[in-house]
């Protein structure tokens, strides 16, 4: 089969003068050589493609590929995750990962827990905000939790995200929305335990992987999942395999996350987060349906390395996913 590669390398964006935190999201080399061979060890041919700009350009000189392995990220506006799955539907070229609906509905956090909330899945009351004046009179209590509603790798998390002091949420939810020009989400501030789960399938052949406890260390910026904490996670994290059978609340965890992948139709293989509320009740915060794939940084594959699970039974694990499309029989 032959299998085209579409990436937004952050070594290009980096090279065009976009900054580290912009392009956070974005994939190291060693992302895109490790995907490639592994494709090539399952026995596919690979073509890499690149990212939206390339896979125009190839789509218009001709080119086609049996399925795309797509891990684009793209680099503006609320569907920029969507924008190579759209453009693959409209080639009937199949693809791994999640559809167009999917991809957009994700990258925005409060649409994304107002359909969980819908499904039955526990998540926190929140505010999209999307002026200062919105935050006026929210009907939880301090502490709050803030960050942009659309962004990932925790960008626009940080400790001043804990806002405890409901005087100063309008004052800062305003800093965050004029840094990241998009509206913020507020929630209560979450005390408890925080867990990452990895999710392989789609639908009904959808289960869990496994998931790991995060755990921040002394080195760490406080109380967050932070940007800093992510970018720097081997020396500031420590990531802690979850044992479902010993601890009911890791259990409650995994029932969660496919609750919650199952209800949002996301596709083939991605990551959810929780955190617990004071109570010790896990609580739903965001999914990734594109989760990292680098074979030793990205949580995804730090988990199956947990697990035992090698790097390329992972991208097998996506591809059987993604051809059961192919098939019809998924």
């Amino acid at each position: 089969m032959m299998i085209g590669l579409t990436f937004d390398l952050r070594s290009e964006y980096l090279a065009r003068g976009y900054s580290l935190e912009e392009t956070a999201e974005f994939d190291r080399d060693e992302t895109v050589e490790a995907v490639e061979k592994a494709l090539q060890a399952l026995g596919h041919e690979t073509e890499r493609v690149g990212n939206i700009h390339d896979l125009v350009e190839a789509l218009s000189a001709g080119r086609r590929w049996d399925l795309v392995f797509n891990i684009a990220e793209g680099m503006h506006g609320i569907g920029r995750e969507a924008q190579v799955p759209a453009l693959l539907d409209a080639y009937r070229i199949p693809y791994t990962f999640s559809d167009p609906l999917v991809m957009s509905l994700t990258l925005h956090k409060g649409m994304t827990k107002r359909v969980v909330r819908d499904a039955g899945v526990p998540t926190t009351d929140f505010v999209v905000a999307d002026r200062p004046a919105d935050v006026l009179g929210v009907a939880f209590p301090a502490p709050y939790f803030i960050k942009p509603v659309a962004e990932g790798t925790g960008k626009g998390a940080t400790p001043d995200s804990i806002v405890r002091d409901p005087a100063a949420l309008p004052a800062a939810c305003e800093k965050l929305m004029a840094a990241f020009r998009q509206p913020v989400l507020v929630e209560p501030y979450l005390s408890g335990r925080e867990f990452t789960v990895a999710v392989v399938g789609t639908g009904d052949d959808a289960r869990v992987l496994g998931g790991m406890e995060v755990i921040l260390l002394g080195t760490a910026e406080a109380g967050v999942y932070s940007y800093v904490n992510k970018e720097e996670c081997e020396s500031r994290v420590e990531y802690r395999l979850m044992d479902p059978e010993a601890d009911p609340v890791a259990a409650g965890c995994n029932r969660i996350a496919l609750a919650a992948w199952r209800a949002l139709g996301c596709r083939d293989a991605g990551r959810l987060d929780l955190r617990c509320d004071g109570a010790g009740a896990p609580q739903f915060m965001e999914v990734n349906p594109l989760a990292g794939i680098h074979p030793e940084h990205s949580d995804l594959p730090i988990i199956c390395n947990f697990l035992g699970i090698p790097y390329v039974r992972l991208i097998e694990m996506i591809l059987e996913s993604a051809l059961s499309r192919v098939r019809g029989d998924g």
